[in-house]
């Protein structure tokens, strides 16, 4: 699943070391915000050690962004058969992800490694990449070389996107509400997975962070980029659906599936009228979640 993406700063062993144990879908070991620039060089080593551990959750590495003069020297020293996937920053158009899509085929060419076998996860966190959002995803279809597509999600950067555009951002947050939504729709259209929403600072918020989960579950994302072991459990109950959504969603295509026998495109269910888009909504969610109907 991909529920919860867990950062830890890769200059920071012990942390790096405990998030490897526990309940995240996805560690991030980090290379670009947590790391101090002169630490940057060092704490390549340390990352990719790392991932050769045995672990419970899958692991990325988030590198710095492809502007830098970090960014390549952080492939090409931590790329390796243990790392499941790259996180890019700070991405602003297709040419940012042709250059190191192109990289990392190459890297794992020559390391004996599947052509595509490691996921690249792009961050739109500045003005520049959501203006650009859809050109960005179109990289696909304008490569000029074949072979797998390793996108398949994209991550929004709150923090950035805001400083950026010097938005005054509230609790709940409907400053980002067009933002995200734009998001979640380019995603859709380009035929990706849903996005990855961003971190959420507030600590001492936990009513404040589980209306935001609400918002972002129901606004078209898959899962949360977190910054503390403490977000785990609450994000990993946000993006899975509850008892009640799976039993309603049996109900719905039991009573559809029925209804098509008899002749009909339309059924009422708890209320609600059923057709073909709420019947293949309802039969995604159960497949989402390992259900058969």
């Amino acid at each position: 699943m991909n529920r919860s993406f867990l950062f830890a700063p890769g200059n920071v062993a012990r942390r790096v070391e405990k998030a490897l144990t526990l309940a995240a879908d996805v560690v991030i070991v980090d290379l670009e915000d947590s790391v101090a620039i002169a630490e940057k060089a060092a704490t390549r080593k340390q990352a990719a050690a790392a991932l050769e551990r045995p672990r419970r959750a899958r692991g990325y590495v988030r590198v710095n962004a492809p502007a830098t003069q970090f960014c390549y020297g952080d492939l090409a020293e931590t790329l390796h058969r243990g790392v499941d996937g790259v996180v890019l920053p700070k991405v602003e158009s297709a040419a940012d992800l042709h250059a190191i899509d192109w990289l990392m085929w190459n890297l794992e060419r020559e390391r004996g490694m599947p052509e595509g076998s490691i996921d690249l996860m792009p961050q739109i966190e500045t003005a520049a990449g959501l203006h650009r959002i859809d050109r960005v995803l179109q990289a696909r279809s304008l490569r000029p070389y074949k072979g797998p597509w390793r996108v398949k999600r994209v991550a929004f950067g709150a923090a950035d996107y805001a400083h950026e555009l010097n938005l005054a951002v509230s609790l709940d947050e409907p400053e980002l509400a067009e933002a995200r939504a734009r998001v979640v729709l380019a995603s859709r259209a380009a035929g990706l997975e849903g996005p990855i929403d961003s971190p959420w600072f507030h600590f001492k918020e936990p009513a404040g962070f589980a209306r935001a989960l609400e918002r972002s579950r129901r606004g078209g994302f898959q899962g949360r980029l977190c910054v503390h072991p403490d977000q785990i459990e609450p994000v990993n109950a946000a993006y899975a659906p509850s008892d009640a959504e799976l039993a309603q969603a049996e109900r719905i295509v039991r009573a559809f599936t029925e209804a098509e026998a008899r002749g009909e495109a339309a059924v009422q269910v708890d209320g609600q009228m059923v057709d073909y888009p709420v019947a293949y909504r309802a039969q995604a969610l159960l497949e989402s979640a390992g259900r058969k109907s």
